[in-house]
């Protein structure tokens, strides 16, 4: 295989596309532009690579699938990338010192083989940067889940790994075409490499130059990274602010973060000391005052009054953002019932075994108790026997006699033959409460299951009723009362009432009467 790269020409930064998406984002870079880069694709379909502008192509895998793709399957993909290794490290032993790889996570090629070819790089000493796009919601959980793998592949053979979450897109610029949506994440994914190209390829008058940039991304794990630029007054804390705040990334919390790089670039108002004080201050204490920070300053004349500022964080050790929010999965404990379970014994204070122990001498030893024997004896089997009281505290009051309940009349005659009744135990009382009880907690459970299945089948038919084109007409023309089938025929008329006229008073004689003319009611209200 043959690749056309100019040998006194050749750049030590190549961006090379894997599979579908992966491609399409190097070939908007390639129209976009990026100064000092080759770009490389690298697909297992022949028609895609065809059709792409970038001269410097790939195809993976043309014994495995023929040209044909890798038909969603990361496996697929993964030795599509094994059959050509020989190929990449060719490609890549011509004055490669760094090397972008950019692909979309969830699909077949991109998947699979772009880990393999991260893994090439790396081995051969080339700092190796991921830049990839993990999908769009509506894309499904196969292809998520997908990513996931992928992801966590990648993650383990490059330097530097940036992800970028696709669902941010719809955050930002809501219901778009499908053609813009896969393009503004084009625009991120160049904005991204470009951001970290330039800040090596274009010269500064205070130079960030390779070495500085593989001080920060060597072995940085994931990164974060922000770019912005701002006019006016405030400019500077506009910028950086800004630059932490843009949605670029997966994340955007820079807390934690060992090493930062950061590069400065003015128009035809140059940048001040005062500015690059604020902004540097700016950025240690998003990161807790822990960052080492490695900056540069450049002029680029077509920002005018701009002030541009480009962050990467990394280094962020066991804190390092994941990129990748995936659900927490509970953890599975299993046990063996044939195993003996360890019960932990703990020593009690002193106060309080005394105070057990009093309670169980004043149990009354008559007191039923459990008494467990392991009748069936081996000779490598040893018998023990047990016994387990319970402490319950003697109630003196239960040993008195009930008290007696004496009723008298209203005219003080005493019926000896109703001196005295006889009151039944609290333990009966209980006894009988329990089966009162009983019942009515069965009804309950059953009245509540019935409500809440009544309250489901008025919900669905609702929801039937609200989506059927007459169904809000017929909502305001039907009475509250008919939806509820209530029958109003028996309803009493307003104009007749209910309220008894009635009173009880006392009369001259302070004896109680009953009187008919109700004197707060009245016939003929004023």
């Amino acid at each position: 295989m043959e690749f056309d790269l100019p040998k006194d020409q050749s750049s030590i930064i190549k961006v090379i596309g894997v599979g579908g998406g992966g491609s399409n984002a190097v070939n908007h870079m390639y129209n976009q532009g990026i100064t000092g880069v080759d770009f490389v694709i690298c697909n297992t379909d022949q028609q895609a690579l065809d059709m792409s502008p970038v001269p410097n192509k790939m195809q993976l895998g043309s014994t495995l699938t023929e040209g044909r793709g890798a038909g969603s399957n990361p496996e697929v993909g993964k030795n599509a990338a094994i059959e050509n290794v020989d190929d990449l490290k060719a490609l890549l032993e011509k004055n490669t010192q760094m090397v972008f790889i950019t692909a979309g996570m969830g699909g077949g090629t991109g998947t699979g083989a772009a880990p393999i070819i991260a893994k090439t790089a790396r081995e051969m000493g080339i700092l190796t940067v991921g830049i990839v796009t993990i999908p769009f919601s509506f894309e499904g959980r196969r292809r998520k889940l997908q990513a996931d793998e992928g992801l966590s592949a990648l993650r383990d053979n490059v330097d530097t790994l940036l992800v970028i979450c696709n669902d941010k897109l719809r955050e930002m610029h809501g219901n778009l075409k499908i053609s813009e949506a896969f393009s503004k994440a084009d625009d991120i994914l160049t904005v991204a490499a470009k951001g970290i190209a330039e800040i090596i390829t274009v010269a500064g008058y205070i130079n960030v130059d390779f070495e500085d940039v593989k001080t920060v991304m060597k072995d940085g794990g994931t990164a974060i990274m922000g770019s912005a630029a701002a006019e006016g007054d405030s400019r500077a804390v506009k910028a950086v602010s800004s630059a932490l705040a843009s949605p670029l990334l997966n994340d955007n919390d820079i807390t934690g973060a060992n090493y930062i790089l950061l590069n400065i670039t003015s128009g035809e108002e140059e940048v001040s000391m005062d500015e690059i004080d604020e902004i540097t201050d700016y950025i240690q204490n998003e990161a807790g005052n822990t960052a080492d920070i490695i900056w540069g300053n450049g002029v680029d004349e077509s920002l005018g009054n701009k002030i541009s500022v480009t962050i990467i964080a990394t280094g962020f050790g066991a804190q390092e953002p994941s990129g990748f929010q995936m659900e927490k999965k509970p953890k599975k404990v299993v046990r063996d019932l044939n195993d003996e379970v360890k019960t932990e014994i703990t020593q009690s204070p002193e106060g309080e075994q005394e105070t057990k122990s009093e309670e169980q001498e004043d149990v009354n030893p008559q007191e039923p108790y459990l008494k467990t024997k392991d009748e069936t004896e081996s000779e490598n089997q040893a018998s023990f026997e047990f016994e387990i009281r319970p402490s319950i505290p003697q109630d003196k009051d239960l040993e008195k006699d009930p008290p007696q309940v004496k009723r008298f009349n209203l005219d003080d005659e005493l019926n000896k033959d109703d001196e005295s009744e006889d009151v039944p135990s609290d333990e009966e009382i209980k006894m009988q409460s329990r089966e009162d009880h009983q019942p009515e907690r069965q009804m309950d459970e059953e009245e509540q299951i019935k409500k809440s299945q009544d309250r489901i089948l008025k919900l669905k038919a609702l929801s039937l009723k609200m989506k059927s084109p007459g169904g809000i007409n017929d909502l305001e023309q039907e009475p509250a009362y008919k939806r509820r089938n209530i029958k109003l025929e028996d309803t009493p008329h307003s104009s007749e009432s209910n309220v008894s006229r009635y009173t009880l008073g006392e009369d001259e004689e302070k004896k109680t009467t009953l009187k008919q003319n109700n004197s707060f009611l009245h016939d003929n209200v004023d």
